[in-house]
């Protein structure tokens, strides 16, 4: 089925990406705020369609891969909404507007856990009483998976060893950001857990916190809902320093704002640690690879990660560094000759594995 033409659609948390590819050649491709997503997502529509792929962030235990679509997959993805408040809403909304436009065209669901099914018991248990884990379901998930599958493929590519040879931590980082733990192509540990809101600090999201802290400003006279909300949206750099997006936050750093300062020293001691805590889950790291809206195109936050890890045998070529990611080409080995563990750089392409899985399925 390589010459399948399919749609596909990735609704983030902070933009749409939508990808006409003919096999794995691109057509089309673009990414469009939320809110001009339903006519952008009209035009592609009436391009010669044969199948329509939708990143869904979250397939709870249910949706271990890949399914085609019809009205009990919705209910079920419905059902998992408040799991993923700012993902599941969006990925349905254009599910049901490309079912509704496309009704003979068959349109598949593909999961961002579904990569972290490998993950072991020892990694995705919580500490927590066995009602909550056997009848709620809380457990580690983990997203970003079709993002981290990519990435160990395509960073093995570019040191030229195949990925069943290698520990690869993969960090994606843009607005929303996670971290895996990739051993010899399998996910066995993650940053993100029960929902997308844990491990590194994002652009609106909190990352990891103390789980006492909830309840205690519940205590304090605000209600639950507005703390979960306050979690996803008002935290993260937002709450630090007053705008969500990292360039705004180096932009405040280089005219030495304190909250912009301070930020940025949260988010790289958050990112560096986690990236240890993945390569602990490994026995060691043999590729690093950056990927995501941050990790492509800032150099300048890629070396204020690295910059503390030399102790796990990496280290980047400031000249690489640099010249990768800005305006000039995303996939490259940025690391220094010589270290124990390579450093790459690689543009993220959900778009590919979404594709492969639609015609997996289908074929």
């Amino acid at each position: 089925m390589a010459g399948v033409r399919t749609l596909v659609v990735n609704a983030g948390s902070s933009s749409v990406k939508i990808a006409l590819l003919d096999g794995d050649e691109v057509v089309t491709r673009e990414s469009v705020d939320p809110g001009d997503a339903e006519d952008a997502l009209g035009k592609a529509l009436g391009q010669g369609i044969d199948a329509v792929g939708h990143r869904v962030v979250h397939g709870g235990t249910r949706f271990t891969g890949p399914v085609v679509v019809d009205d009990d997959v919705v209910a079920g993805i419905e059902a998992l909404r408040d799991m993923a408040p700012l993902h599941q809403g969006p990925a349905l909304d254009a599910l049901r507007h490309a079912r509704a436009a496309l009704p003979d065209v068959p349109q598949v669901a593909c999961f961002d856990t579904a990569f972290h099914t490998t993950i072991p018991a020892a990694a995705h248990t919580y500490a927590v009483p066995r009602r909550w884990r056997d009848e709620l379901g809380v457990r580690r998930y983990g997203f970003h998976g079709l993002a981290h599958e990519w990435a160990a493929r395509r960073a093995a590519e570019l040191v030229g060893r195949p990925p069943e040879q290698l520990r690869t931590v993969t960090a994606h980082l843009g607005s929303g950001a996670s971290l895996c733990a990739v051993d010899r192509g399998r996910s066995v540990d993650t940053t993100m857990g029960f929902t997308a809101t844990a491990g590194l600090v994002m652009g609106t999201r909190s990352g990891d916190l103390d789980p006492s802290v909830p309840p205690y400003v519940v205590r304090d006279g605000l209600d639950a809902s507005d703390v979960a909300t306050a979690l996803d949206r008002e935290s993260g750099l937002q709450a630090l320093a007053g705008a969500s997006d990292l360039r705004d936050v180096l932009a405040g750093v280089d005219a030495g704002e304190a909250d912009a300062v301070l930020a940025l020293d949260v988010w790289v001691h958050r990112a560096r640690g986690l990236v240890a805590a993945m390569a602990a889950a490994l026995g060691g790291v043999d590729v690093l690879a950056f990927s995501g809206g941050v990790g492509e195109h800032q150099p300048r936050l890629r070396a204020a990660i690295v910059d503390g890890l030399g102790f796990l045998g990496l280290a980047l070529d400031a000249g690489r560094n640099a010249a990768s990611g800005g305006d000039g080409e995303v996939d490259a080995v940025i690391g220094a000759d010589g270290c124990p563990g390579a450093v790459v750089v690689l543009e993220a392409r959900e778009d590919l594995v979404i594709a492969e899985q639609v015609r997996g399925l289908l074929g």
